[in-house]
């Protein structure tokens, strides 16, 4: 768009037309992202919805998990919540344009699995979803000061960042192997889900590379197995839960 005002504005001047009135631009409406269809619910109703029960919610896209088997799993937010879709059935072609951002509606259960809430759907049911237009990008928050705090779980879902976290010696229960930073969940080939364990304060919570989500080509994936014991970094991703908070990693890095 630069380039072709640029070119325009020469046309004028050579044209004559140099002190011609410039047009006043016609700002664009502020959008609000947390509005809702009919039918839809806001975030504050889905919140107090009872589990078990439909809902209909509009979200955008900020990340998914591979697709397969038509069914994705897809991680959403609103600028009021966050929405974990689990196993969203969906064709091949549909899950092409779920690209962060993307606005979409979707149709199903409000279910719950070891402390994460989530939306779950018919098996087959292809009307779950629609695509719609819209595109919105959440900011991921700050969460250190929920950092070991029963509170955290008001952050479920969304996408979050905590920094100055300490990279713990990784112990597993299987064979009691210590000195790592890291564990692979299927040790024998290294291509699964990367767990690492990280303390602030008297709090260690175990965080995870879900693979479906970042595989071993990644460069958060990589990042994790360079890690060492006694590293201190700042992490970010989605805060699924599992019996606790567990980080859904996206980024890690040395703490600024």
């Amino acid at each position: 768009m630069k380039k072709f005002l640029t070119a325009a504005a020469a046309m004028m001047i050579l044209a004559g037309c140099s002190n011609a009135p410039k047009p006043t631009p016609t700002p664009e409406p502020e959008q609000d992202y947390a509005a809702k269809s009919e039918g839809v619910m806001t975030f504050a109703e889905y919140d107090a919805a009872e589990l078990d029960t439909k809902v209909t919610i509009e979200a955008y896209v900020q990340g998914h998990q591979s697709w397969w088997n038509d069914k994705v799993t897809v991680y959403a937010q609103d600028p009021d919540g966050a929405y974990f879709l689990y196993e969203l059935p969906c064709s091949e072609e549909d899950a092409a344009k779920l690209v962060e951002g993307q606005k979409i509606k979707v149709t199903g259960y409000k279910s719950e699995w070891a402390g994460e809430v989530e939306i779950t759907f018919d098996e087959g049911d292809m009307t779950a979803l629609e695509i719609e237009d819209g595109n919105w990008i959440a900011e991921a928050v700050n969460a250190d000061e929920f950092w070991g705090s029963p509170d955290l779980i008001t952050l479920q879902n969304r996408k979050v960042y905590f920094t100055g976290v300490t990279v713990e010696d990784y112990t597993t229960d299987e064979d009691g192997a210590t000195g790592a930073a890291f564990a692979y969940k299927n040790p024998t080939d290294k291509t699964d889900d990367l767990y690492v364990q990280l303390t602030k304060g008297d709090t260690t919570y175990e965080f995870c590379v879900e693979y479906y989500l970042c595989n071993e080509e990644t460069d958060v994936y990589k990042a994790v197995e360079a890690l060492n014991i006694g590293d201190v970094v700042d992490v970010e991703g989605f805060l699924y839960w599992y019996n606790g908070p567990n980080l859904h990693i996206t980024a890690v890095g040395a703490a600024e």
